[in-house]
């Protein structure tokens, strides 16, 4: 059965890219221009046998902006969230990646990004709900969650317990932006939210054992002024 997505977006024009690019890919796609309308969508929508997989959202909407809509979802259901908007200062991003979206995608962007960006999603909530991994790789790469083990090439990581619990903070939302202040408060506890040095020290040591080169991470990456994102897949 195809996955149903509200896509959310006041530009007509894009709006019709958006909602064409989707269907060719398989999915279905409701579209709507205003928060008043997406909210009747999602109510009519989250109580019928048949509802939404994932929530598109753009934030500059004629009736509205999108981060309240965002918080009264999030506030009702577990419904996956990606942000796409023009707004692309780190605050915003920060903000709204705190009060519970899954992604936030800026704008312009591909539709090729926007489909892994969805994958993504979908496959960590889905992951999350019905089959919680504890094993990821990426090529050489290997991270055992249960057994708090990490091997490089198939050799042995010695990684310290704060490393390890850093590591697995991101590898728990793989492909996604963990924010600066979740990060900083899930490791080291909310007395800890400013202190951005750890995260700075703490990340390049994790770079330095597992980054073919810690000075260009293909792994480890970086969001500026947002985050970090792990590009590990459950395997």
């Amino acid at each position: 059965m195809a996955l149903k997505v509200l896509l959310v977006e006041d530009d007509r024009e894009l709006r019709q890219t958006l909602r064409d690019a989707l269907s060719v890919e398989g999915y279905e796609v409701v579209a709507s221009g205003s928060a008043a309308d997406a909210s009747a969508v999602l109510r009519h929508s989250m109580a019928s046998d048949r509802p939404l997989d994932v929530l598109l959202l753009d934030l500059g909407l004629p009736d509205g902006d999108g981060g309240d809509l965002l918080r009264t979802v999030r506030a009702q259901y577990a419904l996956p969230v990606l942000i796409i908007s023009a707004r692309h200062d780190d605050a915003n991003k920060v903000a709204l990646l705190d009060a519970g979206a899954d992604d936030y995608l800026v704008k312009p962007f591909s539709i090729s990004e926007l489909l892994a960006r969805m994958r993504v999603t979908l496959r960590h909530r889905g992951t999350v709900v019905l089959a919680p991994q504890t094993h990821y790789r990426a090529g050489a790469l290997e991270i055992d969650l249960a057994k708090h083990a990490v091997h490089l090439a198939g050799e042995p990581v010695h990684l310290t317990p704060t490393e390890f619990k850093l590591l697995a903070r991101l590898v728990r939302q793989a492909g996604q932006v963990v924010t600066h202040r979740q990060l900083l408060v899930d490791v080291w506890g909310p007395e800890h939210v400013d202190q951005t040095h750890y995260l700075r020290l703490y990340m390049g040591q994790l770079r330095a054992k597992l980054e073919a080169n810690p000075t260009e991470p293909v792994v480890l990456l970086n969001e500026p002024g947002v985050g970090y994102r792990l590009t590990l897949m459950p395997s």
